[in-house]
């Protein structure tokens, strides 16, 4: 499964994702409350295409009722899942007592559980949490992952950092550990998944149900056939400049078809920096990127390039 990343899942990250495997992907968070008040730019972020399937669509907010609405309107859409936002670490979403801020606040988090999943009939809930808002012991993503099953909750997302780690530091696979053995319903396992060596490793250590890649997956869309290769033993692909080139180019073109040459210069710019990371002259590479003044000139760039 594809983490949602704000900036990053859009469409034409994941139609690249299927292309190499990935079988469940997720949009980009969407705000409850921008979604309920039909948002132009909110709704642009539920853009789909017939081969972006099955996807889920996670939802962030600190309002009960507000949550449940978004819920029903997202419901009949076709997503596969709705999933509760309880891991954003960004100061303007937990200012609002929502994402990880609801893992210090369970009665609240607990009241949004129970009213999305009454809200929705058929779709699966799920939550994506963290280890804790500061106590990296686990004990908040213990009781906020049990609540979340006693109200229904089909599956829980557990990313192995603290709100105050933000992304630093080490994923403490640990707590993911106790979470699976705290529940019954399925149990994902995020957070430091940059390679399949690191996919098989997790699954090991927590005993989790399956395996959320987040950052990982940001210019290596390789990585998800890569993690079904190294469970089936087989031999792991690495990607030749050709590929590489050829695959920036891809996806930059799909973001202009989605979102238009403009937008997607914008976009192309971080996207195409994912993509040559490691890459011998890549520091070069990117402030040329960053000096472009079209999409068109960014994909020169990069098939120009020769490492």
């Amino acid at each position: 499964m594809q983490s949602p990343m704000a900036g990053c899942t859009d469409l034409a990250f994941r139609v690249i994702a299927r292309r190499h495997g990935l079988e469940l992907a997720m949009t980009e968070m969407i705000s409850a409350e921008a979604l309920v008040r039909t948002h132009k730019k909110t709704l642009s972020l539920l853009l789909r295409s017939p081969d972006d399937q099955p996807t889920g669509c996670q939802i962030v907010g600190a309002n009960p009722e507000t949550m449940a609405k978004a819920a029903e309107i997202l419901e009949p859409m076709g997503f596969a899942l709705i999933d509760i936002n309880c891991g954003c670490p960004v100061p303007k979403i937990t200012g609002q007592n929502a994402g990880s801020a609801l893992m210090k606040d369970p009665k609240r988090a607990k009241k949004i559980f129970s009213s999305v999943t009454r809200a929705v009939r058929e779709v699966p809930v799920t939550v994506k949490m963290r280890t804790g808002f500061t106590d990296p012991s686990g004990k908040e993503a213990l009781h906020l992952a049990q609540l979340a099953e006693a109200c229904g909750l089909s599956a829980i997302t557990v990313h192995g950092r603290t709100r105050a780690q933000g992304y630093s530091g080490k994923a403490d696979w640990n707590v993911i550990k106790m979470v699976k053995r705290a529940v019954t319903i399925p149990v994902f396992g995020n957070g430091d998944i940059f390679t399949a060596r690191d996919a098989r490793r997790i699954k090991k250590d927590t005993g989790c149900d399956g395996i959320a890649i987040g950052r990982g997956a940001l210019g290596n869309p390789w990585i998800y056939e890569n993690i079904r290769s190294a469970f089936g033993h087989k031999k792991i692909h690495r990607p030749s400049l050709v590929e590489i080139r050829r695959t920036v180019r891809e996806h930059l073109r799909l973001n202009a078809r989605f979102d238009g040459e403009k937008v997607a210069h914008l976009k192309a710019r971080h996207i195409a920096s994912w993509y040559i990371k490691g890459l011998p002259g890549a520091s070069r590479l990117r402030e040329k990127i960053n000096r472009s003044r079209s999409l068109d000139e960014i994909i020169a760039l990069v098939e120009s390039h020769d490492s």
